[in-house]
């Protein structure tokens, strides 16, 4: 049996999959959709950056993976991945890195990966309210990476036609773009999210491949909520039985 920590609790995932959470390292809607956005193949050997309570690789697991890393520069947050996969049995599965992403070192194969992803600080240093706690100052700001930081980190982990998917908020959607292209990123797809029909998009999703020729796809947007305020089909299913038991 797994330990827990008095700020911790077990969320379930569905499909018997669960994770451990925190009020430092837990997970939003928005990381569900990167994962889902970014379309894990079987074959992919696949690395999370940021990866906090390890939200995408055990979405990811919920399937067949081959290969999955997960990064993050924080040890508590690595720490409670780790007891993640004890408590699910899959330790081996998923393997936790504690680095700091513009710095690998030996940590991470370099030009050795085809799927990256990250779900990214949102507030540039200085903007809003930062947040009382150095861990939640980390996730929510950009004090450890910037968008740049985190293109020029794919550029790094990519082989030759990999595919780097992160998601932000819309106003940063031309940072996002020049620093993909920055780095050899060309931009393919991206995707908008609302909560309804006719609402301005609150969240962007965003895929590059490294060495990709110019040309982009924009997908239709992905609604949340229908007219009457429940879940949309699409929207429901991307969350599977987890949904269920979170109404």
């Amino acid at each position: 049996m797994c330990s827990i920590l008095p700020d911790e609790k077990i969320e379930p995932l569905g499909n018997g999959m669960q994770i451990i959470v925190s009020p430092s390292h837990t997970f939003g809607t928005d990381a569900i959709l990167l994962a889902n956005f970014a379309s894990i193949k079987r074959k992919d050997v696949a690395c999370d950056m940021g990866t906090g309570c390890g939200i995408i690789p055990l979405i990811w697991c919920k399937g067949e993976t081959r290969e999955v890393y997960a990064v993050d520069i924080q040890p508590k947050a690595v720490s409670q991945l780790e007891r993640s996969l004890e408590l699910n049995g899959i330790k081996g599965r998923i393997i936790p890195v504690n680095c700091d992403l513009r710095d690998f070192g030996g940590a991470l194969s370099k030009g050795g990966f085809d799927l990256v992803t990250m779900n990214p600080p949102y507030k540039p240093v200085g903007s809003g309210i930062e947040s009382v706690s150095e861990a939640e100052r980390i996730a929510r700001h950009e004090v450890c990476c910037t968008v740049e930081d985190a293109a020029a980190a794919a550029k790094k982990l990519l082989r030759y036609g990999g595919r780097f998917c992160m998601c932000h908020r819309p106003e940063r959607l031309c940072d996002i773009i020049v620093s993909l292209r920055n780095n050899g990123l060309e931009c393919k797809r991206i995707r908008f999210v609302t909560e309804r029909e006719g609402k301005a998009p609150w969240l962007v999703l965003v895929e590059g491949k490294m060495g990709g020729k110019s040309g982009v796809t924009v997908e239709k947007n992905l609604v949340m909520k229908d007219e009457n305020g429940n879940p949309t089909q699409e929207f429901r299913g991307m969350f599977g039985d987890y949904m269920d038991g979170h109404q």
